[in-house]
Order: C-alpha cells, then sequence, then structure tokens
C-alpha cells in the first residue's frame, strides 16, 4: 500500500495546488495522503473540493517550533482541525511568520539586499511567507545564483536569515496536536544535522512531551539511513511515520508516495490513521 504523510501545496511553499496534488496522488495509486503545509490548514481545506475518490486524505499540517535553540518540525496528523488549540497555534505563527519576514528583510537590507520583503510577499501571494519566497526572489533578482546558493549564504541554519526568535517551544507544538486529538511526529530528523547523542536527546524529550512517531523516511534516503532512524525510533519507543516531503517536480527531490513496508515489524501511525 502507497501512503505519503507529509506533502506540501501551494498554500506554503509547495508548487502544486491542493487539487492538483490530490490528481497526482491518485495517479501514483497511493491510498493514504496528508497534506502537511507549513503552519497553515489552508491546502488541506482547499482540497475537501477536490475528487477524493480512491483516497483517504488525513488532516495534517507541519508546525515549526523551537528546542535547544534549533527550528524543528512536527508534523501534526488526524487532529480536529477546527480543534481550538489548533486554531490559535496555527493563528500565532501565521503572526510569528509575517513578523519574521520583516526581520530576514531588515537583515538581507543590512546586507545591501534591499526590498526583499515586498518581493518575496509577492512571490508568496496568499501562501505562508517563508524563507524559499525570500530565495526564489533573491535568484530572480540575480543576488545569488541559485535557491541552494541563497540558502547557504543567507537562509540556512545559522546565517542570517535563520530567524528563530518568532516561533513556540517544542512542548507547546506537541501539546497543541495532543489536545487536538492529533499524533505528533518529529519531521526529518536527520536535517537538523544533529549528533547522535543530540539527536537521542531530542527524540527522548519529543516522546515524553507525548510525541509518538519519528519519520524513517522523508524524501530520499539512503538505505542506510531508514536503518539509523528505525533503530532510533525503536530505541525511544516511537512509532513510524514516512512522507516524500514533496514539494515540487525535482531532480533532487523524492516522487509522491512511499510503501507502507517500509516499516517492516515496527508499528506505524497509519495504522492507527486508517
Amino acid at each position: 500500500m502507497l501512503i505519503d504523510f507529509h506533502t506540501h501545496t501551494n498554500a506554503s511553499d509547495g508548487e502544486l495546488a491542493p487539487a492538483v496534488l490530490i490528481a497526482r496522488a491518485r495517479e501514483a495509486g497511493i491510498a493514504a495522503l496528508a497534506i502537511t503545509d507549513h503552519d497553515t490548514l489552508a491546502g488541506y481545506h482547499a482540497a475537501q473540493t477536490a475528487d477524493l475518490s480512491g483516497i483517504e486524505l488525513v488532516p495534517g499540517v507541519e508546525i515549526s517550533c523551537v528546542w535547544g535553540g534549533t527550528t524543528i518540525h512536527v508534523v501534526g496528523l488526524g487532529f480536529d482541525p477546527a480543534a481550538p488549540a489548533m486554531v490559535a497555534i496555527l493563528q500565532r505563527l501565521t503572526l510569528a511568520r509575517n513578523e519574521r519576514a520583516v526581520k530576514i528583510s531588515e537583515r538581507l537590507g543590512a546586507r545591501n539586499i534591499p526590498g526583499a520583503l515586498e518581493g518575496a510577499q509577492a512571490i508568496a501571494g496568499d501562501s505562508q511567507i517563508g524563507r524559499p519566497h525570500f530565495a526564489q526572489w533573491m535568484v530572480a533578482q540575480g543576488h545569488v545564483s541559485s535557491m541552494n546558493s541563497a540558502f547557504d549564504k543567507y537562509l540556512g541554519q545559522g546565517k542570517i536569515g535563520d530567524v528563530k526568535t518568532f516561533w513556540p517551544t517544542l512542548e507547546s507544538a506537541v501539546t497543541t496536536i495532543v489536545e487536538s486529538g492529533g499524533m505528533a511526529i518529529l519531521a526529518h530528523p536527520l536535517k537538523y544535522k544533529f549528533t547522535r547523542m543530540k539527536l537521542n536527546a531530542l527524540c527522548q524529550d519529543f516522546k515524553a512531551l507525548g510525541g509518538v512517531a519519528l519519520e524513517i523516511l522523508n524524501g530520499r534516503q539512503t538505505d542506510d539511513e531508514t536503518a539509523r532512524l528505525k533503530q532510533l525510533a525503536g530505541q525511544c519507543g516511537l512509532q513510524a511515520s514516512a512522507g516524500s516531503d514533496f514539494h515540487r517536480d525535482w531532480q533532487y527531490g523524492a516522487a509522491l508516495g512511499v510503501e507502507a513496508a517500509i516499516a517492516g515489524d515496527m508499528p506505524a501511525v497509519w495504522e492507527t490513521l486508517l
């Protein structure tokens, strides 16, 4: 069975409209899908009007938060989209994203890159504004040669555009998902580039706060990386989750759909959600 519990639409930093993503998922033979846009349910709500025949659409979101001074992403699945706690944190995150965008623009302006806020807002349109919109604008304006260059020089972890102060805590993110009746999943654990000890500490804290699962597969990974994450999940008492983290068609990105058999004998979130 093909599933995908980590995807993005143009409601955040993805390229496809929700209905187009749903159609692509059907073409791929995906049985269950979660749209997990960054800090918004707009894509999920828009998908309700699409043709969902043959696909179980699971409520999803990817919440930005902070742990140990690092921005962490937590995927929420299967929650009540109308739960007051969820509505409140997403409203807060919309404000936080707007405040962060202003701060990023100010920092870029100090590096002789003026007009970044207006440029990123124009690209984002009605989407949740994020660093990829700044990167796209910087490429279009000739400030950098590529999106990767924008992150390497200005927007990536530890760079001037890496503004974390506006995000809620990991505890707040996990608690909100749980209180809303959902399952909290630690997203793309290898992307934080933590040491094994620090990643284990994050997983232990995440579990203690009410987190239930770890993404054992996110996008393109080696078999060794997947095996390592399965071992980590087992050690921390976490279930398996998996997704393509699809944003757009890209030669370095994964296609939609993950085989549920990737979990092997591990307990997996789809056993509860479906």
